[in-house]
Order: C-alpha cells, then structure tokens, then sequence
C-alpha cells in the first residue's frame, strides 16, 4: 500500500511541476576555442577556434529561477600539436604533419543546471544566469592521429558557465569545460614513442533563440 502511495506520489509530481514550470527549445550556435592539456612536456598545443551548433532546451521553475538545459551539438574541435614521430617536440627532427590533430569532429551533449538571476523591473528584458554540469561527447571523426597515438572515442567534462537572457527569448552564455578524461591515447605500436595522454580543456561561447 505504501508503495502505491509512492507511485501516486511521483505520478502526481510529474503531472503537476511541467503546469507551472517552463519549457522551451530553439537552435543554439557558437565557437569553441580548445586547448588540449598533455600530461608531458613534449606536446607545444596553441588554441584553435573551432564552431559548434545544434538545438538546445530549457525547463525552468518559476519563483526560485532554478532549471537546467539540455543541449545536442554538433562540435568542431580545431587544436594543434607539434608532436614528432619519435615522441620528441617541435625541436626534434621527423616532425609529424599537424593537421591530423587540427580536426576533430563531435555529438557533444551538454546538461546544465541554471539558475537566473531575476532583476527588478528590467527582468523581461535582462536576465543574467550561471550553470554548471557535465558534457558528453563522442567522436565521430576518425580516430588515427598516427602510428602510435589516436583520440579516444568518448569525451567527458564539466562546464561552468554564465550569460545574460535577453527579451527573454536570447541567451548568450560563455562557459569553460574541464576535460575529466584523457581523450588522446598512446597505443604502442611504434617503439620509438612515449606514452602520452591528454586532455580536453576549452572555452565556448553560444547563443541561443528559445521559442
């Protein structure tokens, strides 16, 4: 019986919170500038401006501000590595060709919780928000970098970001996503290498219309 009452319950809350709470959705764009953080010294990286689009949602409680979005974008990842054959730096001779590590292609799924910062008066027109939460993405470009090192299939990070709301229908947002895990591997094909890893670290900025 209890149970049933628990059942009810959430039925109950699912029902109630979408009649008070909103929902939207609309087509967000930006750019996305990384830099991959490698664990050794021997990878020179430079920031790259990349570009990222897609189609965002949004569900807020009114009130207390408080939500989260749910984002599927495509992504360009755009990064540079001065990385050798033998494992050396720019430096060394046999120096690899770059362009390899410059494209990386994603389906990023970002979901943040938000808070706005409600404003008086010019509320409606201004809206500043924060957010936080984690990013998926997964790699849909090849994998190969060369005989030794490929990215890995799937990328994980945490965002923090802010942005203003305005005319409560256009969100523009940077964020910064630390990459929790190492997206290129060393696969120990060549024996002339070294086992190096790295990390994605990145800033985006986007904009979002949200009917």
């Amino acid at each position: 019986m209890k149970s049933i009452k628990v059942i009810l319950l959430v039925l109950a809350c699912i029902i109630t919170i979408p009649a008070s709470a909103q929902f939207r959705w609309g087509p967000r764009i930006g750019t996305e500038v990384t830099a991959m953080r490698f664990d050794k010294s021997v990878f020179n990286s430079e920031n790259r401006a990349g570009f990222t689009g897609g189609l965002m949602c949004e569900f807020t409680v009114p009130v207390i501000n408080l939500g989260f979005d749910l984002s599927v974008m495509y992504v360009h990842r755009v990064s540079q590595s001065n990385v050798t054959t033998d494992g050396g730096n720019a430096d060394d001779n046999a120096l690899v060709s770059s362009s390899r590590f410059k494209n990386r292609d994603y389906i990023e799924i970002p979901l943040n919780l938000k808070y706005k910062i409600g404003l008086p008066i010019v509320g409606k027109l201004v809206c500043p928000y924060i957010f936080t939460g984690p990013s998926f993405s997964v790699l849909t470009s090849k994998r190969a970098i060369t005989d030794a090192y490929k990215n890995k299939a799937f990328d994980v990070a945490w965002n923090f970001g802010a942005g203003v709301q305005l005319f409560n229908h256009l969100q523009v947002g940077a964020s910064y996503g630390i990459g929790l895990n190492k997206t290129v591997e060393f696969t120990g094909v060549a024996s002339n290498t070294k086992p190096i890893e790295g990390k994605n670290n990145y800033w985006t900025i986007t904009a979002a219309w949200l009917f």
